[in-house]
């Protein structure tokens, strides 16, 4: 697809954010300081009116109703700072809209009504706003609708409702991107949204309609909205919430597709060679193995599984970013569940729940890979949404402000009080934490939690031991089961130990292809605290963060397991990761290879090369290697691979 227009909107749409974000928090009396609690005007309640008094002396009234999301605004600028706090918010906003946007266009909103554009597809009046008094959406107020629209005079305040009531219908379907209702984040949606200049129509009419029909584009817009902060902190040491933006980069889609071909594509035709998958059709930059020698034949008869359920196979991407390879996995596993005879209706579900696992440290991706998927489930299956989902596609969450002795109290997994009624928190609090001490689950819980205190740095380098992956599991369901049944003190605990047990539970596991573009980041732009875990954790490994991910995606593979990456192609040559080339030469097997040229990736400011592992010692095993040095710059990559992988397809046959 061609991304000149998202390349030019995405970093503008940044900043335009941000400043919209920070004007709408200071109408709230938040403000930037350095002392964040000192930028923060107290907040009075007075009858039904919340009075804010600014440090000019002025006092604006609200409804009472702002007090409470308000106050969570204001916790979370003291807990992270003004400035994190406003481009959270604002990179929210932006993928709420991109997402509607691309539901919009794509026809997957249940009213069949655009919520950004109008009718005919221009940046004109919303289509919902005209069309409101006849629109069936879950939760909204169509006697207040009424009134607003009646009045003739209050459609920013209409349309305000209306997109809102939105958001809040897809919470149950996506709640990794659209929060629940009295969020903070509410507050800070910008005024004036039905204006020429607003965010909304500079969306609608900076990326034409026909690029919205790619789910890909999700992938281009993460990467051109970071891309201004990505130029900031490039070439200096990266502080922890930097990371992200100095480390990301979109995979090319042929890349892709050679990754997930020759890892999961490879697992599945070893099994099943005469697969219809076996075809340049179907798997075009598949690399054949070719004729291997009768001691290697014989290895692979033995450790080749006679027959494979689809719905085990797990997929790991544990640097997911905006999901382009769980989106190019559910699309392979899809061929899959098909070619088995599952029904059409059901594969979406069974994917999403069951294959399909990846993890980032950026919050942003988390809901980016998490929509892209949805996406291509509702394109499958059109009652997707109502199915109530269990993706196990998040960011890794930081565990440090946790309470676990209260929370483990108003759980009250054992039972000490009667079901349904209200727990006092202190109720036999030093009983209960004696208890605790003996009971396996809060010694989970501890641990866990003790592992994530530094999570969006180390990101799934952390390790959790595979032992712990049972025990995990069922404390998730048990979690799970608290969230809709718990009374009033165990819901909101299990809510907030949820993403930790989940995060716990997805590194716990080994999987069968483990596939990835990791982050590379040299020693010098490493902190003191990266490095100090990665020699701790990853001696010998620890020369860039993609080695230790290397050793880490190995460590996460079940035996004999496929993995893909792409890489800077250093580790192939120079002395600093002469331990790296020995164990994957001596203790794994390299089923195939491609060396990019050595400006062959637009985006990359070191050469790439891309490459599949099985987790096992075949020793004389021939793979199939590509070298592309002779092909200058990033457009013929992709082409010559592919001629290359076919010519050697025919000679194979």
């Amino acid at each position: 697809m061609n991304t000149n227009a998202i390349k030019r909107y995405a970093p503008k749409a940044r900043t335009a954010f941000i400043a919209a974000m920070s004007k709408r928090a200071a109408l709230f009396g938040i403000r930037e300081s350095t002392v964040p609690s000192l930028g923060i005007a107290p907040l009075e309640i007075k009858g039904d009116l919340a009075l804010i008094t600014d440090s000019t002396g002025t006092q604006r009234a609200f409804p009472a109703s702002i007090a409470r999301p308000r106050t969570a605004l204001a916790q979370k600028v003291e807990q992270l700072g003004f400035a994190q706090t406003m481009e959270q918010a604002a990179y929210s906003w932006f993928n709420r809209l991109c997402a509607l946007r691309y539901m919009e266009i794509k026809g997957y909103l249940d009213h069949g009504r655009r919520v950004l554009s109008a009718a005919d597809g221009s940046a004109g009046m919303p289509q919902i706003l005209e069309d409101c008094l006849d629109i069936e959406l879950e939760g909204l107020d169509k006697a207040r609708i009424t009134e607003l629209k009646l009045d003739g005079n209050k459609d920013e305040e209409l349309y305000r409702e209306l997109l809102l009531t939105q958001c809040h219908a897809l919470h149950q379907a996506m709640p990794f991107l659209f929060e629940a209702v009295d969020d903070a984040l509410e507050l800070l949606l910008p005024d004036n949204l039905t204006k020429t200049d607003s965010l909304i129509r500079e969306l609608v009419a900076a990326i034409p309609e026909e690029d919205w029909h790619n789910v890909e584009i999700i992938g281009w817009l993460y990467q051109f909205y970071i891309s201004e902060k990505k130029d900031q902190v490039i070439g200096k040491v990266v502080k922890s919430e930097d990371i992200p933006a100095a480390t990301q980069l979109f995979t090319p889609n042929w890349i892709v597709q050679y990754l997930v071909q020759n890892s999961l594509g490879r697992q599945w035709l070893q099994t099943y060679p005469d697969s219809p998958l076996n075809s340049r059709e179907k798997m075009p930059y598949y690399v054949p193995s070719g004729a291997q020698p009768p001691e290697v034949q014989a290895q692979l008869a033995a450790s080749t599984p006679e027959s494979i359920d689809p719905q085990t196979i797990k997929v790991l991407d544990p640097a997911c970013g905006s999901g382009h390879i769980l989106v190019e996995a559910y699309k392979l596993l899809k061929e899959i569940y098909t070619e088995r005879g599952f029904r059409s209706r059901d594969i979406p579900q069974l994917i999403l729940e069951n294959n399909l696992f990846g993890l980032d440290i950026d919050d942003r991706a988390g809901q980016l890979a998490g929509f892209a998927l949805m996406m291509l489930a509702r394109e499958d299956d059109r009652r997707i949404f109502s199915r109530e989902l269990k993706l196990n596609v998040l960011a890794l969450q930081e565990s440090r402000h946790l309470d676990l002795d209260a929370l483990w109290h108003a759980l009250n997994l054992t039972s000490d009080w009667q079901r349904g009624q209200s727990q006092g928190l202190f109720d036999s609090e030093q009983s209960n934490l004696a208890a605790a001490q003996a009971d396996n689950r809060y010694q989970l819980l501890r641990s866990t939690l003790q592992r994530f205190s530094q999570a969006k740095t180390f990101g799934s380098l952390i390790e959790v031991p595979a032992e712990d992956a049972a025990p995990l599991a069922d404390l998730l369901a048990q979690l799970r089961e608290l969230t809709r049944t718990g009374d009033s003190m165990q819901k909101p605990a299990a809510e907030a130990l949820l993403p930790y047990v989940q995060q716990a539970w997805i590194l716990a596991q080994r999987y069968d292809a483990v596939i990835a573009n990791p982050p590379y980041m040299g020693g010098k732009y490493q902190t003191p605290a990266v490095k100090k875990f990665l020699k701790d954790a990853y001696q010998g490994y620890e020369k860039d963060l993609f080695s230790a991910f290397i050793i880490r995606n190995l460590s996460l593979s079940k035996e004999r397991g496929q993995l893909g990456f792409m890489t800077p192609f250093v580790w192939m040559f120079i002395s600093s990761y002469e331990q790296l080339r020995h164990h994957l030469i001596t203790e794994k097997t390299i089923t195939s290879l491609i060396q990019l040229e050595y400006s062959g990736f637009d985006g990359a400011t070191v050469p790439i090369c891309t490459f599949t592992l099985e987790n096992a010692h075949n020793p004389d095993f021939k793979g199939g290697y590509v070298r592309l040095s002779d092909f200058r710059g990033a457009a013929q990559q992709g082409p010559r691979a592919l001629e290359i992988i076919q010519a050697a397809r025919e000679i194979g046959k």
